[in-house]
């Protein structure tokens, strides 16, 4: 089992339960949602096989980000 931290834009390093802002503005694919640049997205769960995404909510969508357009809030 590697060790394989996620990070966000910045080299900041994320865990789980983190607050992140979108560095962005991004379509969701398969849905109308746009979120904009600035949204701070809380409670993030990192993606353990997968150091390039994490896992959030934001209302009721269950949304995978890539964290090239995030930074630790």
């Amino acid at each position: 089992m590697p060790d394989v931290e996620t990070k966000d834009t910045n080299g900041n390093v994320l865990n789980d339960g983190d607050s992140v802002t979108l560095t962005k503005d991004l379509k969701v694919k398969g849905s109308s949602i746009n979120l904009k640049r600035g949204t701070t997205v809380k409670n993030i769960r990192t993606i353990y096989d997968d150091p390039d995404n994490i896992e959030c909510r934001h209302g009721k969508a269950q949304l995978v980000l890539k964290t090239c357009f995030l930074k630790k809030a």
